[in-house]
């Protein structure tokens, strides 16, 4: 079957199946969630490698023919990952993810593993295939082009790590742009903030203005809280003549912090 654009399908290429596999390092006793599953390269590998796999399907082609050719530890169903019930995607006792993710929706499918995550009780990781420059925002650092929203949001949770580079001939049709797997283990907060709803809000409100100093990039939700911004920064012993992209996850953990606590 070709590939369909509108899914952002691209096909692991056998030849990669077994790196893949081994980057993700199952074990017998595992439950795996797949994200993804296409036309099953990456399912008929892994699921004799583990105790049991659900692996999910947005294709209603794809989806019944996978679910024909699976042993019987796995099933597939047919659904966008975004708006399955998080009752069918059987996240109890708990689960790990592996998934070659569709560059389209990839940052939206990495929120929500992190809330679904609840700090590693329901998923422990997630070993994923994304396009490098999503994976070079997962493992940035404070100051840099790539360090955002993303960054920050999941650093406070989760730990990230790139665990394999993926050239473009490495799937099929081959993308344009270079791949990465990532590896993502999942935490409580860290370091604990107040409130994750508030710690995220925040991050999307200073990072729409990150190249503005701090005390001008936080007066709009600073306003929205009822909070000047340069009380808030002095709160949380900040300098306000910083960059938001300059702040480091702990630096805004404690901003948010202030906030959550008026």
């Amino acid at each position: 079957m070709r590939a369909r654009k509108r899914f952002g399908q691209h096909f692991l290429e056998p030849e990669w199946v077994d790196r893949v596999v081994e980057a993700i390092r199952p074990t017998p006793g595992d439950r795996f969630l797949e994200i993804g599953a296409g036309r099953g390269a990456l399912t008929l590998a892994l699921a004799p490698r583990v105790g049991e796999l659900l692996a999910v399907e947005i294709d209603r082609d794809l989806a019944p023919a996978l679910s024909a050719r699976v042993p019987a530890n796995a099933r597939v169903i047919e659904g966008d990952f975004l708006q399955l019930a998080p009752s069918r995607l059987a996240l109890e006792p708990r689960v790990r993810v592996a998934g070659n993710l569709p560059y389209n929706i990839s940052t939206p499918i990495l929120f929500r593993l992190l809330e679904l995550a609840d700090d590693g009780r329901r998923i422990s990781d997630a070993t994923v295939m994304l396009q490098r420059e999503v994976a070079e925002r997962l493992t940035a650092e404070p100051g840099g082009r790539e360090w955002g929203v993303l960054s920050a949001c999941q650093q406070l949770r989760a730990r990230a790590r790139v665990v394999l580079d993926l050239p473009p001939g490495a799937f099929r049709p081959a993308p344009k742009v270079h791949s990465a797997v990532v590896r993502l283990t999942y935490q409580p907060a860290t370091p604990s903030v107040r409130s994750i709803e508030t710690f995220d809000a925040l991050v999307r409100a200073v990072f729409m203005l990150r190249r503005k100093q701090l005390s001008n990039a936080l007066a709009p939700f600073a306003t929205s809280r009822g909070l000047g911004s340069g009380e808030a920064i002095a709160r949380a012993g900040l300098d306000g003549s910083l960059r938001p992209e300059a702040l480091a996850v702990a630096e805004l953990a404690r901003l948010a912090d202030v906030f959550a606590s008026v």
